[in-house]
């Protein structure tokens, strides 16, 4: 009985701390959902794909302590390779980013857009395998630095690379899509 009552105070003291009652770091779309199909308007419009290559609407709330800007990640989880593949890749958002707007439509000063897997910069939306359905995992990563020294010629590896490798935290939504 005395062992439990010498525990109760520092579990009381655990529970009311902050730490105890912090809230997650949340990543929220109006665009995808959580296990849902991707929407062909976000989907890529060549390889046999028809879609409008429209990134979604991503909104965060309850980053990290210690945040001093944010990046935004798209990869493939399903594609060939070891690594999937990365279709999209935003850095240098700064700390009081909460959102990006559908189609990436009006990025703060100084966020870049790296080369995707596609070979081109910017937002390149899903395009699976004819008949596979792929997992697609939109990030948001909370970073301990306010800029990663990434231009926008950056390949989409290294950029990864990057970026987790500063990372103090990360949100997620994970959609599908198929044709």
């Amino acid at each position: 009985m005395k062992s439990l009552s010498r525990l109760a105070l520092p579990l009381s003291l655990l529970l009311l701390s902050p730490l105890a009652h912090a809230a997650d770091f949340v990543l929220e779309s109006i665009d995808i959902h959580e296990g849902d199909r991707i929407s062909i308007r976000h989907a890529y419009p060549e390889l046999g794909c028809k879609g409008g290559n429209l990134a979604p609407m991503l909104m965060w709330r309850n980053p990290p302590a210690g945040t001093r800007s944010f990046a935004v990640t798209v990869q493939d989880l399903d594609a060939p390779g070891s690594n999937g593949a990365w279709n999209w890749i935003v850095v240098n958002l700064p700390a009081g980013t909460t959102e990006l707007k559908e189609g990436a439509a009006g990025l703060p000063p100084g966020a870049v857009q790296t080369f995707n897997d596609y070979g081109r910069p910017g937002y390149g939306g899903p395009c699976s395998l004819p008949g596979k359905t792929h997992r697609y995992e939109f990030s948001v990563w909370a970073l301990k630095s306010a800029k990663l020294k990434i231009d926008a010629k950056a390949n989409a590896a290294l950029a990864a690379f990057m970026i987790k490798g500063d990372a103090l935290g990360q949100a997620k939504i994970t959609a599908t899509y198929s044709r």
